[in-house]
């Protein structure tokens, strides 16, 4: 080793030390090391990692010994520190740098991290963890419970050198919905193209509380695990369903509304069997099945495999995060029938995998009402209406959508309903809705519509734990302003303790908290961690309150004390100490209430008295009882168990797979498969996870129990109650949710009769409108893309490193909606380039080199090819400041979506002008 080397060493040595686990190298340190000073080192790691790497380090920078650098680095390379091995061997620290931010992010947050993950649920979504640190994370999780794990993991984050592990991270925390950590977690860059495409177009909005995982890991499937009907088999369709199925037949784009259980599927299976059989064997036809959860997409693969499988037709099902290797472009090019959900389909189109919507010729939209805003269904239909704007104008796939409700919005009259639904259809390209008309008489005969009831509950005279719970919370909220005012940071004044929105205001002093500066950053630092562990501890509290008014107090005082124990396991500091000694000083006396049977909740009692009364009618009821949260699913299942009265019920939970390792995909199944048998479980207590799409057997009691929604939702959850004579009772304490209710109900009549009313329109007059609002759309889409008074608004962006100025706004230019390229010809001057690691074909744009900063080496984006035009410099947005050019005046923006300037589009000859 060189004189040259020892010092760069030395240079590295902060890097070294806040990575460097000495014990992962266990065989490194016994060929180089006197044994003395191994024992030493492995002693000190017990107590302290990076004291152990220190002393480590101090002996290493000693070394003489021929041949020991290498084999450092091997060493490293071998164990899994690539990240700091790459580093090192390329003299450029630059990759490990960017992760400093992210990291003092998590150390930030940390409390509001350990007390809500369950570290052994996201683990095989890490593969930035070397496989020791998985097994140590494991071993502890096990050992110490939840939240030592969850220190044990973030321990492991802190000290990662893999350029991925934040957005690892963050897709496990958004894959699992531990939505109190989402929220905290920027979304800054987009390593897809890196240049931060805004994720505006790939997300799925929802408003539940829990909702499925769309994006698991790839799934083999084989065709013969579900039950299938006889309908599915025979396909004997009755009158009514070749009604529906009619306009789709002719060819066009259509939606097809009708209700839960009239076959919808069995009317999709039958018009793609038409499409396919029709075609010309010299134009060969493609259908694309889309829906919207991996449940529906697993049960709609199976039926179609069924209803196929002895056909020439081959069915193929492609569904979360496909690896690298996989070959997706030949499984669609031998496949006539792709299922997936529209996630799935849109990352595709992004990466290139699938080179454009216009390989099919059929797109069928499973819960097609989604089709707004910026769900992917909404994203992919852009996306079709932009095949005509290309050099070629591209063949048009035929649309089908499928909903029980179309929905109709906030409307307020029936011309408001009829202007949302022509929304949906413009959206969807929709030339007409198809509803049961001619055969309504057929439709009533064998589906049923359950009768409607609200039961209004009464509610405790007196709620002794809720006060107790709200006075600690009071307790906590002074500490917190002690050391903050906590008043300053969210605008949401009043928060009432023990409701949603508290929790909201939870969420945004959270989120002020994450950017919160102070003159002192140690002060800063110890205050926002502070800040974070008060708020997670009120956030336990409002949870408690809430379960206490909708389940038992003993419920409540389990959930606490879970909380309580996994604090105890993990790091257990001063201010955790506090906190605890708070909860246990008032144990005593919660015990006494959670024992008084006085104290029973009024809504069980109503809930027992309905149950009662419909098995005591009907022994063979079937019930479905839905309720908001997993923690209130969970609570009500163990009342319902340890009833005398009712656990012959054999009651079981049907979940997503958000926050539990215990409801996977097998074993929903395994529970809808029980609920089936006349001797399985009698009633499910299910989440919003059994509202919509899945295929559940003949229930004839439908519970709402606090759980009003929409009318979209009041008509999916109602149509669960299939049998004949069958009821749907909501259940609630609360006037608003009974009046909210009697919306929904209006909104319903409101909707069937602005659905009559557009169908009479007239094919012609319901096109042009249509035609009309996509016209408008387009235009506000220009109008918000394009600003014609850019001067006024121009910045200077300036390297957010070093502040060395690097281009104006208005020289910036959109590629796709999501690549940003700088077109000023002097640009080149003031950046340098470096190879790429990874210079993949991303879309229509091919990576080149990375973009570097001239003067400090910053990260600045890439450089990469867009036909015909060669190393086009893509920057990131996060990598610059934006200075006003007349005010002066900085501004930080992480999103190219949040700057304050409006960006034009790529113009080739514009380029080509500007670079003559």
């Amino acid at each position: 080793m060189t004189a040259v080397d020892r010092e760069n060493l030395k240079q590295w040595e902060s890097y070294i030390i806040g990575i460097l686990r000495p014990s992962y190298i266990h065989a490194f340190l016994v060929d180089f090391l006197p044994q003395v000073k191994v024992e030493e080192i492995l002693s000190l790691e017990e107590k302290s990692c990076t004291t152990s790497a220190e002393r480590f380090f101090e002996s290493l920078i000693k070394l003489e010994e021929a041949g020991w650098y290498r084999a450092f680095l091997d060493q490293l390379g071998a164990v899994g520190y690539t990240g700091l091995l790459n580093a090192m061997e390329t003299f450029d620290f630059s990759e490990i740098e960017k992760l400093r931010e992210y990291k003092d992010l998590l150390n930030r947050i940390s409390p509001t991290i350990v007390s809500n993950i369950k570290p052994n649920e996201v683990l095989n979504s890490m593969k930035c963890l070397l496989p020791r640190e998985n097994e140590e994370i494991r071993k502890v999780s096990e050992s110490k419970g939840d939240t030592a794990g969850a220190e044990k993991l973030l321990d492991c984050l802190q000290r990662s050198d893999q350029s991925q592990f934040f957005k690892e991270f963050q897709i496990a925390m958004d894959t699992y919905n531990y939505d109190a950590v989402t929220n905290l977690l920027s979304s800054d860059a987009d390593d897809l193209s890196d240049c931060s495409a805004t994720t505006e177009s790939v997300m799925q909005y929802s408003e539940e509380p829990e909702d499925m995982d769309t994006s698991s890991a790839p799934i083999i499937h084989t065709p013969n695990s579900q039950q299938i009907s006889n309908d599915f088999k025979r396909m004997e369709l009755r009158a009514y369903q070749e009604e529906l199925s009619e306009s789709a037949i002719d060819g066009d784009n259509t939606i097809i509304c009708a209700p839960t259980g009239s076959g919808k599927t069995i009317v999709a299976l039958h018009i793609v069997e038409r499409h396919l059989m029709d075609s010309a064997d010299q134009n060969k036809r493609k259908v694309g099945f889309m829906a919207t959860t991996v449940p529906v997409f697993q049960q709609q693969l199976e039926l179609f495999k069924n209803h196929f499988e002895m056909t020439k037709f081959k069915v193929y099902g492609i569904c979360g995060d496909v690896a690298g290797n996989c070959p997706v472009e030949m499984f669609v090019e031998m496949n006539d029938i792709i299922i997936l959900t529209p996630q799935i389909l849109l990352n595709f189109l992004q990466v290139g995998y699938i080179s454009s919507l216009s390989i099919f010729t059929l797109l069928i939209f499973d819960e097609c009402h989604n089709t707004t805003k910026n769900h992917p269904y909404n994203v992919l239909m852009r996306k079709y209406r932009e095949l005509n704007l290309g050099p070629v104008a591209s063949a048009f796939p035929q649309i089908v959508g499928l909903t029980a409700s179309i929905g109709v919005g906030d409307a307020g009259s029936v011309k408001d309903a009829m202007s949302y639904i022509l929304q949906i259809c413009a959206n969807l390209d929709a030339e007409n809705i198809s509803t049961v008309n001619r055969n309504g008489e057929e439709l009533k005969k064998h589906v049923y519509s359950a009768i409607k009831e609200t039961r209004k509950a009464a509610v405790r005279t007196k709620n002794p734990f809720a006060d107790i719970i709200r006075q600690i919370m009071v307790q906590v909220e002074d500490m917190a302003k002690s050391i903050y005012n906590i008043d300053g940071l969210s605008n949401i004044k009043n928060q009432n303790r023990g409701s949603q929105k508290y929790e909201q205001w939870i969420i945004e002093v959270q989120k002020r908290c994450k950017v919160l500066q102070m003159a002192d950053m140690e002060k800063e630092r110890k205050t926002c961690r502070a800040l974070f562990t008060y708020t997670e501890h009120l956030r336990k509290y409002n949870d408690a309150v809430i379960i206490n008014d909708d389940a038992r107090t003993k419920d409540a005082v389990k959930y606490l004390r879970s909380f309580f124990n996994n604090v105890k396991g993990g790091g257990y500091d001063e201010t955790e100490q506090i906190l605890t000694a708070l909860f246990e000083a008032k144990e005593e006396q919660i015990l006494r209430i959670e024992a008084d049977p006085t104290n029973e909740n009024p809504k069980l009692t109503e809930v027992r008295k309905i149950l009662t009364e419909e098995y005591q009618n009907n022994p063979m009821t079937k019930t479905i009882m839905f309720v908001k949260t997993r923690a209130l699913a969970d609570a009500l299942k163990n009342w319902l168990k340890e009833s005398e009265m009712l656990s012959f019920l054999q009651p079981a939970l049907l979940l997503g797979r958000a926050k539990s390792t215990g409801m996977t995909l097998p074993s929903q199944k395994e529970v809808l498969t029980s609920f089936r048998e006349d001797s399985g479980n009698k009633i499910l207590v299910a989440t919003s996870v059994a509202d919509e799409g899945i295929d559940i057997a003949k229930c004839n009691l439908v519970l709402l129990y606090e759980y009003v929604g929409n009318v979209i939702k009041m008509i999916q959850t109602r149509g669960r109650g299939r049998a004949e004579n069958s009821k749907c009772i909501l259940i609630t304490s609360k006037e608003d949710q009974i009046d909210k209710e009697m919306v929904n109900s209006a909104q319903e009549a409101m909707m069937y009769r602005a659905i009559k009313d557009l169908q009479q329109l007239g094919r012609a007059t319901f096109i042009t409108k249509k035609n009309t609002i996509q016209a408008e759309d387009k235009m506000m889409e220009i109008k918000n893309n394009e600003n014609t008074d850019k001067a006024a608004e121009s910045y200077k962006l300036l390297c957010a490193k070093c502040k060395m100025y690097a281009c104006l706004s208005d020289d910036i230019r959109k590629i796709e909606h999501a690549h940003h390229v700088v077109i000023d010809k002097t640009f080149s001057t003031r950046y340098q380039t470096r190879p790429h690691r990874n210079p993949v074909q991303i879309g229509s744009m091919q990576k080149r080199e990375k973009l570097h900063c001239k003067d400090c080496s910053h990260d600045w984006g890439i450089t990469a090819n867009f036909n015909p035009f060669k190393d086009l410099p893509v920057i990131k947005c996060d990598s610059f400041v934006f200075h006003h050019v007349r005010s002066g005046s900085p501004q930080i923006v992480k999103k190219w979506k949040d700057v304050p300037f409006s960006i034009k589009t790529f113009n080739n000859a514009e380029f080509r002008q500007e670079i003559v």
